[in-house]
């Protein structure tokens, strides 16, 4: 194979240029919805197993240390129930995942390969509730997204582009991305998938291979590598022939060579298919020196597509995906959550919960190596030209006959305004940000002397559920959801905790109000290493937390 490659020096300097939309230009801020439930941390696919969730609590470690919550709205979502599941999973593969269990995993063996659970795809305790987290946060993402109440909504748990409608595959179990996308589609008449894992998005595209309403682009490695589909030439079927595109790349792909193709081609779908939102599926294991990848993406390389899909200004739900170096899985997801704020962080990295990790320079960077570029520019050039042939055989933006969408329950409360304790309505916490200048440093501890306690309303399928637990700690039960706006600085961690620890003793945390895991082990990278939960610097993380500028009191408001 020929290869002609580019080194280092020559490949990012157009990159470290590379500024945040909204620094640099009047771009209007989006308002942006994040979702994370600090459980996704505890559940673990076995020793040995490349995928670890625990990568996505090291990235919310990051964004709470660098302020981002400030910028943006923090949910708890409720998590995903085995009928929403089922809008796109069978009921017999939806009910298998949710009964089988390493206690009784030896009475399910012929379910077990029915469904290709075992190896790749390994039972461990606690797989259900975790398939629910990461569906639960894409679904509550997309419909916020249909609502009006977000710009931009981030689910890191999310992006299992693997899973099949009656099988796991690829380490993904409930495929969360097309049931985010079949939540869209009741508002959008078209919609659009992108992805940039290095492995082909096959779960995605296969779910919605003979349709118009979808069109799924994918940029990922081919040739001898899981899943061994996604081929220039797979274009879609019957009504969705031309709606499927695919980019296949060869190893070493670098910043330079990856935005030249991925900016010209996402420019022609979008001005060719007129989508109504746009799902961006981030895995980083596109990223130098992932342990499964190999690619040659830095960070800035991996979040320019997110600066540029951010630009076109479309509704947008971004999914997290594969990843397997969880210091750099981590490092990347914080700096793509600053882009979709418009704050640019780095490149030092502030004290947190897992600094040990991110040594021995403790940057918020991830740079390329010298690995050789087997992507030359005619090979490029050759498929992005074949692509654009492909598209142009489609029928562009197809007309869509939409039927009424069912009137989505009202977010506000007017009932009770007469007492003071109930007076704020929903649709307002739902708008609360705050302002940069609100706060000073000095004026930590007496802005957040109190925090208010609400209830959380849940607004997926125009149902609402309600959850009156905070705190730190708090779970929520089945069919609810705990939400809020989290706006202290880090430095109130410590007295928030007291304030839950006295005045709160009913959360569900380990007895002394400390959400730690004491003894229990995690693994870096390989290694297995003792561990804390999330730390006091995140503890108000998941908090129900309210303040104004002036007044700060504690509220419930149904």
């Amino acid at each position: 194979m020929a290869r002609g490659g580019k080194s280092e020096i020559a490949a990012r300097p157009d990159l470290d240029a590379l500024k945040v939309p909204g620094q640099q230009t009047a771009e209007p801020k989006k308002r942006v919805a994040y979702f994370y439930d600090q459980n996704i941390g505890n559940y673990h696919y076995g020793p040995g197993h490349p995928m670890k969730p625990h990568r996505i609590r090291m990235c919310h470690s990051l964004v709470m240390n660098y302020g981002l919550y400030n910028k943006m709205e923090i949910f708890r979502a409720r998590p995903g129930s085995k009928k929403e599941m089922t809008a796109f999973h069978t009921d017999e593969y939806i009910d298998f995942l949710s009964r089988v269990s390493p206690d009784n995993m030896d009475a399910y063996a012929k379910e077990q390969m029915k469904f290709n659970v075992g190896d790749d795809c390994p039972i461990f305790e606690g797989l259900f509730e975790y398939c629910q987290l990461s569906s639960g946060g894409s679904m509550e993402g997309a419909a916020r997204l249909n609502n009006g109440s977000c710009d931009i909504a981030v689910n890191w748990a999310g992006g299992l582009h693997h899973a099949k409608k009656t099988e796991a595959s690829g380490f993904c179990y409930v495929n969360d991305i097309v049931l985010g996308i079949l939540e869209l589609l009741r508002y959008h008449p078209r919609v659009l998938y992108i992805d940039i894992d290095i492995h082909h998005g096959d779960g995605v595209e296969e779910a919605f291979y003979t349709t118009d309403r979808v069109m799924t682009v994918s940029f990922h490695k081919h040739g001898e590598y899981f899943p061994g589909t996604g081929e220039v030439r797979d274009v879609g079927a019957g009504p969705g022939k031309y709606y499927a595109v695919n980019f296949p790349l060869r190893d070493g792909i670098d910043d330079t060579t990856y935005k030249s193709i991925f900016e010209p081609v996402i420019q022609h779908v979008v001005d060719w298919y007129k989508p109504g939102a746009i799902v961006l599926q981030c895995g980083a294991d596109s990223l130098s020196g992932d342990k499964l990848g190999c690619f040659n993406l830095s960070m800035k390389g991996h979040a320019n597509c997110v600066a540029f899909v951010k630009k076109l200004n479309l509704p947008l739900l971004m999914l997290g995906g594969g990843g397997y170096t969880m210091r750099n899985v981590a490092r990347a997801w914080c700096y793509e959550t600053g882009v979709a704020v418009g704050q640019e962080v780095g490149p030092d990295m502030p004290f947190n919960d897992y600094y040990e990790y991110f040594g021995p320079d403790y940057q918020l960077d991830v740079k390329p190596s010298n690995m050789d570029n087997a992507n030359t520019v005619e090979y490029l050039e050759k498929i992005k030209q074949q692509v654009f042939e492909n598209l142009a055989r489609s029928k562009g933006a197809p007309s869509v006959q939409m039927q009424p969408v069912p009137r989505d329950l009202d977010l506000s409360d007017d009932e009770d305004l007469d007492d003071p304790e109930k007076r704020v309505p929903q649709r307002l916490w739902d708008k609360r940000v705050v302002p940069e200048n609100e706060f000073e440093e000095s004026e930590d501890e007496e802005s957040n002397g109190l925090h208010g306690v609400r209830y959380a309303k849940s607004v997926r399928h125009g149902r609402v559920s309600k959850s009156s637990e905070s705190g730190a700690g708090a779970k929520s039960s089945r069919g609810q959801r705990v939400r809020g706006t989290v706006d202290t600085l880090p430095a109130a961690a410590t007295k928030l905790q007291s304030i839950h620890d006295t005045t709160h003793s009913r959360s569900a945390m380990n007895g002394n109000g400390a959400h730690q895991n004491g003894g229990d082990s995690v693994e870096k990278d390989g290694d297995v290493v003792m561990g804390s939960d999330s730390g006091a610097s995140t503890a108000a993380t998941t908090s129900v937390v309210s303040s104004t500028a002036g007044d700060t009191e504690m509220t419930e408001a149904h």
